[in-house]
């Protein structure tokens, strides 16, 4: 009798093993068949941490447009590279003689930019308190005794290359927030807000006003009232100040913001500091400028300078925190850069891609069918499998960095772009993933808890699709929702 028991249970157990695999099975079979699919490339790939080889697959050596899913793979290899501890460093410093006495600097004091992505940025700001990076900063310098700067505020971004956006970036993009290009000196997230006034329907809108102020920005509003979304877009290249707004915005509102990428990050922060020794009573005789813009015009003279001060950025595990959690391009394409000045001493977009990619490949990952343009995922001639972003997620979670790296995912059910998915399901507040969104592109790619406890790494990837994003996203919550299931 306890022999049938048994038999009976391991009968039982066995199919509801069966029942979960099917049940992946089954949604993958149905949008096999899902018209809005038939013009689409989709694929998936579902591994054990602990096996190298697929427990469910679909199209898994097939290139896909991966969208910000694209960032688990930059994130992944800084935290390898740099460690989890890596903290970014600008500098202050000042050429020329300064004469304590009087507290007069005959010289120029300069910003020497590390890639830090987190100068001035919302996400690090402490609510308690109220002053900003550069008034920091100018109070240090005051501190040192100087008065009067007989020279100019230089701001030096030299460690990445001149050129921020990377090449496969289109028009369209560029010229707003989610386009801004990783200088070596940023500042202020790389971003200004337009605040917007709009009218009845139809109507060209008002602007209140600009924030934070972009000395000499030109921009010409042809932005109207309309619909129920932000569909405005700011239209401008690096290091012109010319910018076109067009779209349209909801009617209506007093005050609607629309955020824009600064024309000249490493000009924008030496401004700022400008501004902030001026209200500290601090007299500086030339206009801020920039290592770049001095050397356009020939007017660079390298010179011997002394240190004032060294800032620290927060660690990297805080910085990839918030990468990962809300998507964030800037900070991802800093990642990318710094990786890549950090082997050959100029941050460089394209030898930056060549390196990501050389380094997993160097660690068993088969990035056949990877082409990297970017550390985002924002150019859409970015290509990926599934099974590359699935390889790279289980190698990480043998690293040391590997907590900092998996708690940054968004949870589903809980945070960020994964907030309202998986509800009421065993996903819900165990699965964490990146999202990935841009143009007929969406997807996930991240880690699960199946019901032995047991760590699953997945990716999901869909391009080209015929209906709406919203509802491509309810395809493939079905299977991250299967995926949990399975045994």
């Amino acid at each position: 009798m306890q022999k049938k028991i048994v038999i009976f249970l391991l009968f039982l157990i066995s199919n509801i093993g069966f029942a979960q695999k099917s049940l992946l099975k089954t949604e993958i079979e149905n949008l096999k068949k899902d018209k809005a699919l038939q013009h689409a490339t989709w694929s998936i790939c579902v591994m054990n941490v602990k096996k190298d080889s697929a427990i469910a697959e679909y199209n898994s050596q097939i290139s896909v447009v991966p969208a910000s899913t694209l960032k688990i793979v930059t994130t992944a290899t800084a935290l390898s590279i740099l460690g989890s501890d890596f903290k970014f460093q600008t500098l202050l410093q000042y050429d020329g003689s300064l004469d304590s006495l009087s507290g007069i600097l005959k010289g120029n004091l300069y910003i020497i930019g590390g890639g830090d992505p987190t100068l001035g940025s919302e996400y690090f700001k402490d609510k308690k308190d109220s002053l900003t990076i550069v008034e920091k900063w100018a109070a240090i310098i005051k501190a040192h005794g100087i008065k009067k700067i007989d020279g100019a505020i230089i701001g030096d971004g030299g460690i990445f290359e001149d050129n921020m956006i990377p090449s496969q970036w289109i028009w369209g993009d560029i010229g707003n927030y989610f386009g801004a290009g990783a200088c070596g000196l940023s500042y202020n997230d790389n971003k200004y807000s337009i605040d917007f006034r709009s009218g009845a329907v139809g109507s060209v809108t008002s602007i209140n006003q600009i924030k934070p102020v972009v000395k000499d920005l030109l921009l010409i509003n042809n932005v109207k009232s309309g619909g129920n979304d932000d569909n405005a877009f700011i239209f401008g290249s690096s290091y012109s100040n010319y910018r076109v707004a067009s779209g349209t915005i909801p009617a209506n509102k007093a005050s609607y913001e629309v955020d824009g990428s600064i024309p000249d990050p490493a000009l924008f922060c030496a401004q700022a500091l400008e501004t902030a020794l001026k209200l500290n009573g601090i007299t500086i005789t030339e206009k801020a400028t920039t290592i770049r813009a001095l050397k356009e015009k020939n007017e660079y003279a390298p010179a011997n300078k002394r240190n004032l001060h060294t800032h620290f950025s927060p660690t990297l595990e805080k910085i990839i925190y918030w990468t990962n959690l809300k998507s964030l391009n800037l900070y991802a394409e800093h990642l990318l850069k710094y990786i890549c000045y950090k082997k050959n001493g100029l941050g460089s977009e394209a030898a930056g891609t060549e390196i990501v990619t050389s380094y997993w490949k160097n660690k068993g990952v088969d990035v056949s069918g990877f082409f990297m343009n970017d550390g985002c995922g924002l150019a859409r001639a970015n290509a990926i499998t599934t099974k590359t972003e699935t390889q790279i997620l289980r190698l990480m979670a043998k690293e040391k960095n590997f907590n900092a790296f998996y708690n940054s995912l968004p949870i589903a059910g809980k945070a960020g772009s994964l907030g309202g998915l998986c509800a009421g399901t065993f996903a819900e507040n165990n699965l964490r993933a990146k999202s990935g969104y841009i143009t007929r592109a969406r997807g996930y790619t991240g880690y699960v808890k199946n019901r032995k406890g047991e760590l699953l790494c997945f990716s999901v990837l869909a391009n080209n699709y015929d209906c709406t994003p919203t509802e491509m996203k309810l395809k493939l919550e079905k299977l991250l929702v299967a995926i949990a299931e399975l045994e």
